[in-house]
């Protein structure tokens, strides 16, 4: 990741927590370090029952410098502990960061494979840990590669996607080819040390589009992962048709994050052959950097970075910076995309409910009286929307109204279905009213949906300054940032007729306790 412009200023550890801590808008059931920054998800995995999720982490202060690897646990991918930095940088090819990469079970061995940053380089390096994952040794071989592919002007060269492929491992580094576009290099190797380079796996073309259309490549792709959506390894036989494989990843251009895509296609010998491009959340940048794993019952499990959307000053004011999504569960639709809900165990942190019996919402008619209220919600709804009609769920609504009796401040996610009726709509987030705070990110935020008939099921998780929805599998993330404090939740069809089939809503447990450590 590109570094951010901050002070390097510190503050005492304690009041760094305790900043962190007393931020209103610190989100209480997702992943978030102790305090300082935190970015990409990295060496997400299951080994032997247990759940490990590394990540870019600054425990210094909330801005991106000296990257080291925090590191947490978990039984249920509820709660989480902490445990020490795995990786931290030291004198060599890491001297400047430890950045995004992954872990690899060397046959019984935990590996992990990182990029090292040294002066303006990003190598990749390895580190062995002991059986318990309380140390990790780098070894005396790093970086394992030693430069990026020679001949080839690149834009970027870093984070990487590793596995083993019969006798041998295989490698993936993000990059991108000047004038070109992004792609990934494929490198092989018999022990996880010397690497072969074979060549790109395949190359986008950054001349189709520019960095404000959601579908642009980009001239780099970090943080690759490629993956067989039927869980069967790569480059084995698949009995799903031939563009179950598929390639993530995120979209960069001259130091700015983009957004998240992925190509759907077949993985073959040493070349990628695409099927289709698409878009992986409708949040673009709000979900970034995502990393996926098979865990031991046979699910593709994705963790993303949810990044800020208020300024640096901002965050380093609050203490804290980066927020982890919820690990949500990819499976393969019927036309061959990839759908998203968020893991099942989430539903353990469910506390106090409300259910709002069916009824008819018109366009003309008095908004529903939900009855619920809160800044740390998951909701449930289905809907079956006419031809033309628009639902609007708002969230975090402020008591006190503005013009016409609205909410000063209220997060609106809006369900439209095409005038023409037909079996898609949009998804759309709507935050011009999110937040009195100018200088916060308001982008509008939307995406095509299919709609069968109408019909929509909408899951939305809403963690304080935190929001993922998912509407019929398609993900929205975003990130909000109200100053009046409001949580009043609303529904209504703003055009047309709109059937509410169902509406449930639990208030959401907190999964820390205590005030955490730093370094733990």
């Amino acid at each position: 990741m590109t570094e951010l412009t901050h002070p390097l200023a510190t503050v005492p550890q304690d009041e760094l927590v305790a900043r962190a801590e007393a931020d209103p808008l610190r989100p209480r059931f997702h992943f978030v370090s102790p305090a300082g920054w935190l970015n990409d998800p990295n060496g997400v995995s299951q080994w032997n029952g247990t759940y490990h999720l590394f990540y870019q982490y600054n425990p210094e202060g909330a801005f991106h410098h000296h990257i080291q690897w925090g590191h947490a646990t978990s039984t249920d991918l509820v709660t989480w502990s902490d445990h020490p930095v795995a990786l931290a940088p030291s004198e060599g090819p890491d001297a400047e960061g430890c950045w995004s990469g992954v872990l690899v079970n060397d046959d019984g061995t935990p590996t992990l494979v990182y990029s090292g940053r040294a002066g303006e380089r990003e190598l990749a390096c390895v580190a062995v840990g002991s059986a318990d994952f309380s140390s990790w040794t780098k070894v005396p071989e790093n970086p394992v590669i030693a430069a990026p592919p020679a001949g080839v002007d690149i834009t970027a060269y870093r984070d990487h996607c590793v596995w083993r492929e019969g006798t041998k491992w295989r490698q993936l580094v993000g990059s991108g080819i000047r004038g070109r576009g992004g792609t990934a290099f494929l490198y092989e190797s018999a022990d996880l040390r010397a690497w072969d380079y074979i060549g790109p796996l395949f190359i986008g073309d950054a001349s189709q589009g520019a960095s404000g259309d959601t579908g642009w490549t980009g001239t780099m792709w970090e943080c690759v992962d490629l993956f067989r959506v039927d869980g069967r390894p790569l480059g084995t036989p698949s009995s799903a048709d031939n563009a179950s494989d598929v390639l993530v990843f995120s979209a960069w251009n001259d130091g700015e994050t983009l957004h998240p895509l992925y190509w759907t296609g077949r993985y073959s010998g040493d070349s990628f052959e695409p099927a289709g491009l698409h878009r992986l959340d409708y949040g673009g940048r709000f979900f970034y950097a995502p990393q996926s794993f098979l865990d031991e019952s046979g699910r593709r499990i994705m963790f993303g970075w949810l990044q800020e959307g208020r300024s640096d000053a901002a965050m380093v004011e609050a203490g804290w910076s980066g927020v982890m999504s919820l690990p949500r569960v990819a499976t393969l639709a019927d036309d061959g995309t990839l759908r998203f809900a968020p893991v099942p165990e989430i539903k353990k942190l469910r506390r106090d409910t409300v259910s709002l019996p069916g009824q008819v919402l018109t366009g003309a008619g008095t908004p529903a009286d939900t009855g619920v209220s809160g800044s740390q919600l998951d909701l449930e709804l289905d809907i079956q929307l006419a031809p033309g009609a628009v639902l609007r769920l708002g969230l975090l609504g402020s008591a006190d109204g503005g013009a016409n009796g609205t909410p000063k401040e209220e997060t609106v996610i809006e369900l439209c279905r095409a005038a023409e009726g037909g079996d898609h709509g949009t998804l759309r987030l709507d935050r011009t009213r999110s937040s009195l705070d100018p200088t916060v990110d308001v982008e509008d935020k939307s995406g095509p949906l299919p709609m069968p008939e109408g019909r929509v099921h909408l899951r939305v998780l809403l963690d304080r300054s935190a929001l993922e929805i998912f509407a019929n599998g398609m993900p929205l993330t975003a990130r909000v940032y109200p100053t009046l404090g409001g949580e009043h939740v609303s529904l209504a069809a703003s055009e047309g007729t709109v059937r509410l089939l169902s509406l449930d809503a639990w208030t959401m447990a907190e999964i820390f306790e205590g005030s955490r450590t730093l370094l733990p």
